[in-house]
């Protein structure tokens, strides 16, 4: 048997886990200027892009509306806007630096439906590629990301802003 190595994960085992806060994970994200050690890939005026730090497959995209919300319903006509064309450019941008053969796009409103953050809504773009499910998440409820994030990061954030609006 081959052991599966993940040391950037010890980090997060063993480091202090923050008290709960009144703002979000994703507000704390989307007010600090650390975008890089953030893993921020984009901001928009009303919206930015992370890549998802605990990802299911390379790639993985969060785009978050400023405001902290649970429901679509809390959001502008201009919020909804730009979050959809924000997922757009992600995708696009993905297209471009790792030539996905699909996508898994959506969001999920609640704890029943899988949501991890559940007061406040967030998109996820998941990058796909013909036979990246094999046998890790059945047998070892595993995933293997074969990038570093910090790699991923530079080089959408490239993309992004050739590509800008």
């Amino acid at each position: 048997m081959e052991p599966l190595h993940a040391p950037w994960r010890i980090k997060y085992i063993l480091g202090p886990k923050p008290a709960p806060a009144d703002a979000s994970l994703f507000t704390q994200i989307a007010q600090s200027n650390d975008d890089e050690g953030n893993y921020v890939v984009a901001r928009e005026r009303n919206c930015y892009a992370v890549l998802n730090r605990y990802p299911y497959a390379g790639g993985h995209v969060l785009v978050v509306p400023y405001k902290q919300t649970a429901n679509l319903n809390d959001l502008t006509e201009e919020e909804l806007t730009d979050l959809m064309k924000l997922v757009r450019r992600c995708q696009n941008a993905l297209i471009e630096t790792m030539k996905p053969d699909g996508f898994n796009i959506g969001l999920n409103l609640g704890r029943v439906a899988g949501a991890g953050i559940v007061d406040h809504l967030h998109f996820h773009i998941v990058p796909r590629w013909n036979g990246d499910t094999n046998f890790m998440p059945v047998l070892g409820n595993t995933t293997v990301v074969p990038e570093a994030l910090s790699e991923v990061a530079a080089r959408l954030r490239t993309a992004l802003s050739s590509h800008a609006h």
